[in-house]
């Protein structure tokens, strides 16, 4: 008898049901669902307050950079004592002060390229910390999916566990009465100890995970707690994306491009190595001997310029480089540009395999369903042999298993892919 065909939309409603169920049982001190965790992680993990304060350090260069365009102000104070060794001269004392005043003029355009160039590195910054972001999502999620993962498979290997319970109280009741031989008891056993030992592997396998979403969320302790949530994506993957224009504005495409600006202002500003600087300067002051305050004033104020003439070759080493440097990140923006383009495809196709994954696992699991309940009437009515049964007893177990990393791959699978286009926590 043949069913209709299930749609994806329906898969996703009926993906784990029963995903909740166990939760009561782990006497959680709290239950954490996605949004939750992503809240915590915007305030307390360690790698964004580390993108944060590069960025804040790029800002203090730019305004170190920028500060050589403003008029520059200083006091200076002066005081001292002279005299001589022979007898008929006397020493006598000299005191000054005196404010000074410094603005750049004209540097041949190298402070105000300098500037320019300390502007990209804010914006690499910014994206750096837009790839941080993308990273923290994408372990958080991964850690998340694990430990949904976890809490169901402690309910799928205590069911196991159980229906393995149940088969060895059978097959025993059977060779007893000799329709079944020892062998087949001592399977049935087998697989019994083998879903104990299971259950307690994912009961150590849960507080791992549990531990992995905690550093996630960046969280110092290791209290205990559950999450919530579904095996749904949010993500469309019935049309193909444009991998060019989604490449272009991921940020790490744009940290590319920013620092290619800042190399091209950067050997600008080399160049203008070779430029005279003028400055307007002056200066107003007091100075006088043996008394305080001094009473002589004094001033001076015109213009000072310094023209590059011989420096050892320091100039043109200085242009050479940036020129290296700009080529270095011509051909990094290329390159990085290219692999962006193939690692969006894969990470794409990689979550349209694992969504379809999740409806053909299904089909086995309901297929799984069936062979069982009809097999477990036939093996009681002598009608297949022990060995039959069995196999479709593990093909049962297989498909809830491979029901449930289905599952919680496709969760990954989304999280990969939004990474790969740059999503950060801000995004679903």
């Amino acid at each position: 008898m043949f069913q209709n065909p299930i749609s994806m939309k329906s898969v996703i409603i009926l993906f784990f049901a029963l995903s909740l169920s166990f939760i009561p049982s782990l006497h959680a001190e709290e239950i954490l669902t996605w949004q939750q965790c992503v809240d915590e992680a915007k305030t307390a993990h360690p790698d964004l307050y580390s993108a944060q304060a590069v960025l804040q350090q790029t800002e203090a260069d730019k305004s170190i950079t920028s500060s050589q365009q403003f008029p520059q102000l200083s006091v200076g104070f002066s005081g001292g004592q002279r005299g001589s060794t022979e007898r008929s001269v006397g020493s006598s004392s000299s005191f000054g002060y005196s404010l000074t005043a410094k603005q750049l003029l004209y540097d041949g355009q190298k402070t105000s390229k300098l500037v320019a160039s300390d502007s990209e590195a804010i914006n690499v910054a910014r994206y750096r910390y837009r790839e941080v972001s993308a990273s923290v999502r994408f372990v958080l999620r991964s850690a998340f999916a694990e430990l949904l993962k976890a809490q169901e498979l402690i309910g799928l290997t205590k069911e196991i566990a159980e229906r393995r319970q149940k088969n060895v109280r059978m097959i025993n009741l059977r060779y007893q009465a000799g329709r079944e031989h020892i062998g087949s008891l001592r399977k049935a056993e087998a697989d019994m100890a083998r879903s104990e030992f299971e259950v307690s592997q994912a009961q150590r396998g849960l507080d791992f995970a549990r531990s992995k979403l905690a550093s996630a969320m960046g969280r110092d302790d290791r209290m205990q707690f559950a999450v919530k949530g579904t095996y749904s994506s949010s993500k469309d993957d019935s049309v193909k994306p444009d991998f060019v224009r989604l490449a272009r504005n991921t940020p790490w495409f744009l940290q590319l491009e920013s620092s290619r600006k800042a190399g091209r202002y950067d050997l600008d500003a080399a160049k203008s190595t070779f430029s005279p600087e003028l400055y307007l300067a002056a200066s107003v002051g007091r100075n006088g001997f043996d008394r305080w305050p001094p009473d002589e004033v004094d001033w001076n104020a015109g213009v000072d310029i310094s023209v590059p003439i011989y420096g050892g070759g320091s100039g043109r080493a200085k242009v050479a480089r940036a020129m290296a440097v700009l080529s270095q990140r011509n051909a990094d923006e290329k390159s990085g540009y290219l692999e962006l383009l193939d690692l969006l495809e894969e990470r794409w196709k990689q979550f349209a395999d694992a969504r379809q994954y999740v409806m053909v696992q299904k089909k086995y699991l309901d297929a799984s369903v069936e062979r069982s309940t009809i097999a477990d009437v036939q093996y009681s009515n002598g009608l297949i042999s022990f060995d039959d049964w069995v196999i479709i007893e593990d093909s049962l177990v297989s498909a809830k298993k491979a029901f449930l990393n289905a599952g919680a791959d496709l969760l990954i699978a989304e999280a990969s892919w939004i990474q790969a286009t740059g999503g950060g926590l801000d995004d679903r």
